[in-house]
């Protein structure tokens, strides 16, 4: 099976920035979650151990069916649901208290059903905590996601559905920002020789491939250039109220 750089790895070193980005919403949603939480993409299970500890009972969706029946193994008293989504067809209305989706709703193809789902399997009151890259940092052009946000456009997009979104980002500390701007520097010299712009004008299809071979060539430079990558922990990133200036947004959404 061909491993894409956009499921990050916690035991690949070059990886860790972007892991340790990645860890830090479970750490805060852990935080705030409670009863019956459901997590919508819930990949190989990043949050597992935090949320399933936080919740009284946790139910993890994923089109990957591999990783549903190895998670079903080790977790057995929680539920997990192999299937594609939206919608989520075999969850029944006003089910759960607090709905966590980390970096997913970029990848959805029909995001307002995406959020509109949501709200309907929440219970009233029940809070939706979504994450996802805010598009005024992202270097190049992601062929893994449909879409990409702003900040005011997927507060709009969630408030089609939910009364009250509570908007706020995820921003790095100087080391983390060190590290981005390195990574920004970098990315501009592979991507000078697209002339043509072809990043932009290609099916997002054929780009996966070439896209993973220079995020894995340029995360490896990245690390063995002076130890930052290696160095970057969860501890490095913090919760603000300005969403437009951060790396990704953190809205909760309340039914």
């Amino acid at each position: 099976m061909y491993k894409t750089t956009e499921i990050t790895s916690a035991e690949i070193a070059s990886d860790n920035p972007v892991h340790q980005r990645l860890l830090f919403p479970y750490i805060e949603a852990a935080q705030l979650v409670r009863g019956k939480v459901l997590e919508i993409g819930c990949g190989w299970g990043r949050g597992l151990e935090l949320l399933t500890k936080a919740a009284s009972h946790y139910t993890g969706i994923d089109k990957n069916e591999d990783l549903i029946k190895a998670l079903s193994a080790e977790y057995r008293n929680a539920t997990f649901i192999a299937a594609n989504i939206p919608p989520l067809s075999t969850l029944a209305d006003n089910t759960f208290d607090y709905i966590v989706t980390f970096q997913v709703i970029e990848h959805i193809q029909n995001d307002d059903l995406f959020i509109k789902e949501a709200y309907r399997v929440l219970k009233p009151g029940g809070k939706l905590l979504l994450t996802t890259v805010n598009k005024s940092f992202s270097l190049t052009r992601n062929p893994w996601h449909v879409r990409e946000y702003y900040a005011d456009g997927l507060k709009a997009l969630m408030g089609n559905y939910f009364p009250v979104v509570d908007t706020r980002g995820i921003h790095g500390n100087g080391k983390v920002m060190t590290y981005y701007e390195q990574n920004k520097e970098s990315v501009k010299k592979l991507t000078r020789f697209d002339i043509f712009n072809l990043q932009y004008r290609l099916p997002r299809r054929l780009l996966q491939v070439p896209y993973d071979l220079m995020n894995r060539l340029n995360r490896n430079r990245l690390l063995q250039a002076d130890g930052i990558a290696a160095e970057i922990n969860h501890t490095d990133y913090l919760v603000s109220n300005d969403p437009a200036g951060s790396l990704d947004f953190f809205y909760i959404a309340t039914k």
